[in-house]
Parts: C-alpha cells; structure tokens; sequence
C-alpha cells in the first residue's frame, strides 16, 4: 500500500475507534489539549490533500473533468468553489512557496494563515528579486508563531518595509493606487423597498468613506459604544440605533451647501391638514407616499412651512379647505416644504 493511503486508512481507523466515546467526561486540562492537537492534525492533514491534490492533473484528465478540483467537487458532492480555491492553494504551494508548505506540514502554521500569507506574497511586485521574496516568505512563516490571520494580512502588506525597505514604498504607493481603483469600480449603492414603510439600502463603498460616515453616525448615537457598554437609558440593540442616527444625519444636513437640484435646493413636499399638524393625529403624503401625522410634525419642526391649496383640487371650489385659498388659515390643508 502506498504511503499516503496507509496514512488514510490510519487515521480512518484511529477516528472509528473513538467515534462512540463522549468527551464531555475529559478533563479541561484534556479538551485543551484535544482541541489544538485535532486543530493542529487537520490543517496538516489538509496539507497532505494539497500536495496530492497539486499533482493530480492526470485524474482530471482520465475522468474528462476541468480539473483536479472539478473532478473533487463531482466525485466527493464537495462545493465546486471551495475545491477550486484549495486548488489554487495547492499549486501556490507547490511552485512557490515551499516554505510556507513546509509550516503547514509540519504544524508551524494553520491553514487558514497559510492562505494569508500566499495572498500577501502572491500581491508582490512580479519583477521583485526572488532573494527579497524568499525572505518575506520566512519573516511572514515566523511571524505566523505569534500572529493570527487578521495580523498577518496587516503584516503581509507591510512586509517588505521590513525585508526590502528601499522597494517598499514604491510597492504601496501601486498597491494602494490599484486598491484605490478597485474600490472606486466596486462601489454601489442600492436600495429595495419592502413594503412596509421600510426600505433596505445596500451600500459599498471605500474603507475611508465608510469610516467618515460612521464617524458621523457614531456622534448621533451619544455616547458612543463602549466595549460591552450601552447608554443605561437606551435599549435599543446598538446597529437600530445606528439606524436612527442615520436618519438624524440626513435632516441635520445643511440643505444650503447641497447641490442644486434643477436650480432649486432639493425639496420635499408634505401635504397634511392643519389641525392634524397641530394634533399629531391622522396622516399625510409626502409626495405620493402616506405617513403619519406626527412624523409630518416632526419634519416641520426643522421646515418651512407654507400654506397651500389641496393639491389636484380646482381654485374654484367654495368649500373651505377644499381648493379655496382665500378660506381662513386655519380651514386650510398645509402644505410643508424641507
């Protein structure tokens, strides 16, 4: 038997064994020592499947398949997406980076750091000296002792300020141009009404824009989230109460220093009776959309507020609050501009 397949059939039978023993009857010292360990055996296992999956081009070729991973996802019902990018992984780590293989094997790495930090080196400049890509593959495997994935995606792009500081400039100021465009050409904003009274927006946008509106937001929230802290006289969950803030920032928003819209500031039309104005109580339109009265009030606050004819009703009815403008303020509909 092969090797590889002793191997399998090994650690097949060492799981079989175990497979009706409860380990809610360990110890903590034993469950410590049981999760890293199994932690540990399956990204090296893991690396045992990327090396045979690297060179198995010939099992994509008897089957008729794409490739390896398209021959895995159909015969093994695997996620087609995922065999794919452990195919990349597999071939990343067999051409080029043989050094971070050899952690992942022999448990010096996860996985999961492996896959950081072949993107940080596959992000390299093509034509870098392969001498200065070596050492950034080494300092990335030795940070990756002390460092989860998160850091090491940090420290990945700065690693040649480290082992090639002369480049390293030059290298962020391209990368951060090509990111710069990419998020320029990824940026969206959409929204989809439910409904309900309610509409979902869906927003992509650069880290900076993002950290700018959050940043305004956060100043509606008062006082801003603390770790594990909430205001005591607000209980509401802290992402309703960006929400609200969200809402608060588009009325604070100076309508002079807004672009002019068709030569005039833009505007909202809201149409309710005056009593209900005054009481909070009925509803209105804002433009063609119902709300309620006192949301209507709550605008006006902030508003000018101009008296007007029912919209649509002809100027020569003689019921008061009906289209007749010369009837008392107060038998007239309103109409509020913000």
């Amino acid at each position: 038997m092969h090797p590889v397949l002793a191997c399998v059939a090994t650690v097949e039978s060492a799981v079989k064994d175990v497979a009706d023993v409860d380990p809610g009857f360990m110890s903590v010292r034993d469950k410590k020592a049981a999760l890293l360990g199994l932690s540990t055996l399956l990204d090296r296992v893991e690396e045992l499947r990327l090396r045979v999956l690297a060179t198995s081009d010939d099992v994509a070729s008897e089957g008729g398949d794409r490739d390896a991973a398209a021959w895995l996802a159909h015969e093994g019902r695997r996620d087609r997406g995922e065999t794919r990018r452990r195919l990349l992984l597999a071939e990343a780590l067999d051409a080029r980076w043989c050094g971070v293989a050899r952690a992942l094997r022999e448990g010096a790495a996860n996985l999961a750091q492996a896959e950081v930090i072949v993107r940080a080196l596959d992000a390299l400049p093509g034509d870098l000296d392969p001498e200065i890509k070596q050492l950034a593959e080494e300092q990335l495997v030795a940070e990756a002792a002390d460092f989860g994935p998160k850091s090491l995606r940090v420290l990945g792009r700065r690693v040649l300020a480290v082992v090639a500081p002369d480049v390293a400039e030059e290298h962020e100021r391209r990368m951060l141009e090509r990111e710069d465009a990419a998020a320029a050409r990824a940026t969206f904003l959409r929204t989809r009404r439910s409904d309900d009274g309610t509409t979902d927006i869906h927003l992509r946008v650069c880290d900076i824009v993002a950290n700018r509106l959050l940043t305004y937001l956060e100043a509606f929230t008062s006082p801003r989230r603390a770790e594990g802290a909430v205001a005591p006289d607000d209980r509401r969950p802290y992402d309703q109460r960006l929400g609200h803030a969200f809402g608060a920032f588009l009325e604070a928003v100076d309508p002079s220093r807004m672009p002019l819209h068709g030569g005039d500031a833009t505007t909202m039309l809201v149409t309710v009776d005056l009593d209900a104005l005054r009481t909070a109580t009925g509803a209105a339109l804002a433009g063609d959309a119902p709300i309620s009265a006192g949301e209507a009030r709550r605008l006006a606050c902030t508003a000018q507020i101009i008296p007007s004819c029912w919209a649509g009703s002809p100027r020569s009815s003689t019921s008061a609050g009906e289209g007749d403008c010369s009837a008392p303020p107060s038998a007239r509909p309103w109409r509020a501009g913000t």
